[in-house]
């Protein structure tokens, strides 16, 4: 028998996100991914080593690359979309339950254990980490729109603003220490990172 899980989670990369936005570069779902990945380690190993915490940052991270997993049957809907009505976001929900569960049928039997409850967006496990990785979703994306608008686009301006206030209303100090002493590099350019690195 044959397992379609693995060909469905490399299909990611053809969900693209920002749909509704004139970008500057693409940017699809496995990508997105693999930044929340290493955002939501990042986040935990500072609350660790900075504000005295016991977080897994490895399961975190672990977390991330599979929170978006179900997009692969959804696609991504983007946040106004998603978030206009309380009847269109518990619909949302709803679809996304049940590609989890469709998603989650394709996986080896023996590994169903460790893999199911990472495509449950409503699973009970790892409640604290799943903040962390909620936190570098949204950074994610104000990285995203800080690239845009760092590269004259405009239509990005108004989501930088409202994500940034978002982040501040978490009152995660790793958010805020990422924000002040991470997230400026990415409105450098590349020659502009060189020189600062050189000094």
């Amino acid at each position: 028998m044959n397992y379609h899980f693995s060909a469905y989670m490399y299909r990611l990369r053809a969900i693209h996100r920002w749909s509704l936005m004139r970008s500057t570069s693409t940017e699809n779902v496995a990508e997105h991914s693999y930044h929340v990945a290493i955002l939501a380690h990042l986040l935990c190993e500072i609350a660790n080593q900075l504000y005295g915490k016991h977080l897994q940052a490895d399961r975190a991270a672990t977390l991330a690359l599979f929170h978006d997993a179900t997009e692969v049957f959804t696609g991504d809907i983007p946040t106004p979309v998603k978030h206009h009505n309380p009847r269109l976001l518990s619909n949302f929900r709803e679809m996304e339950a049940i590609a989890a569960e469709r998603l989650a049928s394709m996986i080896p039997e023996p590994l169903k254990p460790i893999y199911a409850p990472l495509l449950d967006p409503a699973s009970e496990t790892d409640q604290e980490l799943r903040k962390y990785v909620k936190a570098a979703d949204s950074l994610d994306a104000y990285l995203k729109c800080a690239w845009e608008v760092a590269s004259g686009n405009r239509e990005f301006a108004a989501a930088k603003d409202q994500l940034q206030s978002k982040l501040e209303s978490l009152d995660m100090p790793e958010v805020s220490y990422f924000l002040e002493h991470l997230a400026p590099s990415f409105e450098l350019t590349l020659d502009e990172l060189s020189e600062d690195s050189a000094d």
